[in-house]
């Protein structure tokens, strides 16, 4: 359970995010989609399994929750400790008549509202987009959020030995894959995992019918029961020559997060660093560097070129650069979730970065 003076920490935080941008209210949308359910989890404690929900937090005043009236159940009501519980034939509407006349930033506008709620909402609503803003003012964590991520950490990692034990030439994704997500799922997971092996050029999820040969990229990423979603994973089996050499350039940039990932530098800073010895090697990055990684599976900000976001003390980042050869099939692609702290940037996995 979320403590009450954890609750009033993110309620506060985005509160101040409303006073910076001169938004009346935030509304917070959610789906089923995997990944795209944490923010309501992060407002209200509720976790999307069917359709979505919102939450509405006003700059004074008690906040809501608002669900699809078609489908009354969309996850265990139970969970949320919000006392404002509403069903709406249209939220779109609800929301509308509720805000009419303010200015209400949205968090999911772009990729979670739907259709019908952002026609309803506009006809009366000023409605501004508020992904970035939403997501900076939860960037930073609390240290109740960082015992959640160490415990998901713990999690992954434990699955990552499941996943490498069970590894050999010849076998299928799904039978490597399967004590992995047995051992996710029984340690409070639920359906919050999307774990993938790298098939030819592309990410696919574990089939039966995908066999593994003498290299294996997976790519684990699951939310623990605090629901904060972290990704660890390492590369497995036999690599080319190609691919040593990439893996001299993920040594360094391991060595370099270490250092860069400090308060006062920008995501700008953090991604020039840990891209240099794949840049002075030749190759290119296919895959954003890293990013913040919470509650959310993808938040701003992404370490990337020409991102300024200054970094703080308790963010967390998912680092993984996707290094690809020139015949654009040769890769490498390495997770690691880091703690961002006054000495440095601390990798929470405890995995030595070499191919096992």
């Amino acid at each position: 359970m979320v403590s009450p003076p954890e609750v009033e920490r993110r309620y506060r935080v985005v509160r101040e995010a409303m006073d910076m941008h001169d938004v009346d209210a935030v509304i917070v949308c959610g789906s089923e989609y995997t990944g795209f359910e944490g923010a309501v989890t992060y407002m209200s404690g509720f976790v999307v399994v069917h359709r979505y929900a919102y939450v509405l937090l006003p700059r004074d005043g008690e906040p809501s929750i608002v669900f699809p009236g078609e489908a009354r159940y969309v996850g265990e009501h139970r969970r949320s400790w919000m006392n404002d519980q509403v069903f709406a034939d249209r939220p779109g509407e609800w929301l509308a008549d509720r805000l009419a006349g303010k200015r209400v930033g949205v968090y999911g506008l772009d990729y979670v509202m739907t259709v019908r709620d952002f026609v309803a909402l506009s006809h009366k609503v000023d409605v501004v987009p508020f992904d970035l803003e939403f997501d900076l003012a939860r960037a930073v964590k609390s240290d109740a959020e960082i015992t959640s991520v160490r415990d998901s950490v713990r999690i992954n990692t434990e699955g990552f030995h499941e996943f490498a034990g069970e590894y050999a030439e010849g076998k299928t994704a799904a039978e490597v894959l399967a004590p992995a997500e047995e051992l996710f799922v029984a340690a409070g997971c639920g359906r919050l995992t999307m774990n993938m092996v790298l098939v030819g050029a592309e990410f696919a999820i574990a089939r039966g019918d995908t066999v593994l040969g003498d290299f294996c990229i997976p790519s684990l990423e699951i939310a623990g029961p605090g629901g904060h979603w972290v990704e660890v994973s390492r590369a497995l089996g036999t690599p080319n020559a190609e691919v040593g050499r990439m893996l001299e350039a993920y040594e360094e940039y391991f060595e370099a997060a270490k250092t860069v990932l400090r308060p006062g530098a920008t995501a700008h800073d953090a991604h020039r660093a840990v891209a240099q010895g794949f840049t002075d090697r030749g190759y290119r990055l296919g895959h954003v560097t890293g990013h913040s990684i919470g509650m959310t599976m993808i938040e701003h900000p992404k370490i990337g070129e020409g991102v300024e976001t200054e970094l703080r003390e308790k963010m967390v980042f998912s680092m993984h650069p996707h290094v690809i050869a020139d015949n654009g099939r040769d890769c490498l692609y390495m997770q690691d979730t880091w703690l961002v702290t006054a000495d440095g940037g601390e990798p929470l996995a405890g995995l030595p970065m070499r191919i096992y």
